[in-house]
């Protein structure tokens, strides 16, 4: 492969092999930036519940109870 890509850029004008050139160094510094990156372990999956009992609401006594408010006459 890679004679192939000398072969190639040989035919190439100055300018163009200039541009190839450039182009190629920009794709190694690409791929050194990725290869420095540290990679994330994936994250825990959430499990349901895990909070259940932590927090208390106190209720009244008559919660259950009608609403004067929405009572119809």
């Amino acid at each position: 492969m890679g004679a192939a890509i000398l072969e190639q850029l040989q035919k190439l004008p100055e300018p163009m092999q200039q541009k190839a050139l450039q182009y190629i160094e920009a794709l190694v510094a690409e791929y050194a930036q990725c290869q420095e990156e540290p990679i994330e372990p994936p994250r825990k999956k959430r499990q349901a519940g895990t909070m259940k009992g932590t927090f208390v609401l106190p209720l009244a006594d008559d919660f259950d109870a009608p609403l004067d408010d929405f009572l119809i006459c």
